[in-house]
């Protein structure tokens, strides 16, 4: 908007250089540009549909009978946050390096960070772009969520799944997210009379009802996944 009185003669708004409106006629050839009022108070001009391209100054000048003189305004064009490109999900050996992209727009710059969903996390992993994890471990599994905010709306989201692969251990307890181990012995079968074998999350139990002698011997427990096999012996006797 621009204010103008009665000495006023001559108006026009330019961007730039260029000019968008003289008067009543309009110069330019943008149909976004409209103008709103022409009075002996205001001459004002409307850009529908903003675009970052729109942003710089904007000036209005006006002749009167003794001089002339200009009002300038400077727009400035906010956009929300957007995540263009994010890493996606990504299986791994444990002890293997990780690295996660999130890249944002957004006017003004949006900031990132990362955040491990985890009820062990706490805060923010990484406050940029980019995620490095070195020698990741088990622990380290699971989703991490990029965050792309810069006050314009509300922060954007989105969510990468890291699995990590690991090696079995001891006791035949199992690695989280991997396949259940098993403990077997070549002469056993599940529902064999007189043995029970469970297998339950991340360990296999075997239990002996009413021991005798031809249960002597020895047992391994036996666990593998993707990146091979660990076994545990012992040996059944009596006094």
């Amino acid at each position: 908007r621009c204010s103008v009185d009665n000495r006023v003669t001559r108006v026009a708004w330019l961007n730039r250089s260029s000019i968008l409106y003289a008067g009543n006629d309009k110069w330019c050839l943008d149909p976004r540009v409209v103008l709103l009022a022409n009075t002996k108070t205001q001459y004002s001009i409307q850009i529908q549909d903003v675009d970052v391209y729109d942003e710089g100054p904007y000036t209005c000048s006006v002749q009167t009978d003794n001089h002339p003189k200009t009002s300038r305004v400077h727009l400035i064009v906010q956009v929300s946050p957007k995540i263009i490109e994010i890493s996606s999900d990504i299986s791994i050996n444990e002890g293997g390096n990780v690295s996660l992209t999130c890249i944002a727009t957004g006017r003004p710059d949006p900031t990132i960070t990362w955040r491990h969903i985890s009820p062990k996390a706490v805060g923010f992993v990484s406050e940029d772009e980019y995620l490095e994890i070195t020698g990741i471990t088990r622990e380290q599994s699971g989703e991490y969520e990029c965050s792309a905010s810069n006050d314009v709306a509300a922060p954007v989201v989105q969510r990468v799944k890291v699995t990590v692969n690991c090696d079995r251990y001891f006791s035949c307890r199992g690695c989280p997210r991997d396949p259940l181990p098993f403990c077997l012995s070549p002469r056993l079968a599940e529902g064999q009379k007189g043995l029970k074998v469970e297998n339950k999350a991340f360990f296999s139990r075997l239990t002996f009802f009413n021991v005798s002698e031809q249960d002597y011997g020895n047992y391994t427990c036996v666990a593998s996944n993707q990146l091979g096999n660990t076994n545990a012996s012992m040996i059944l006797y009596g006094e």
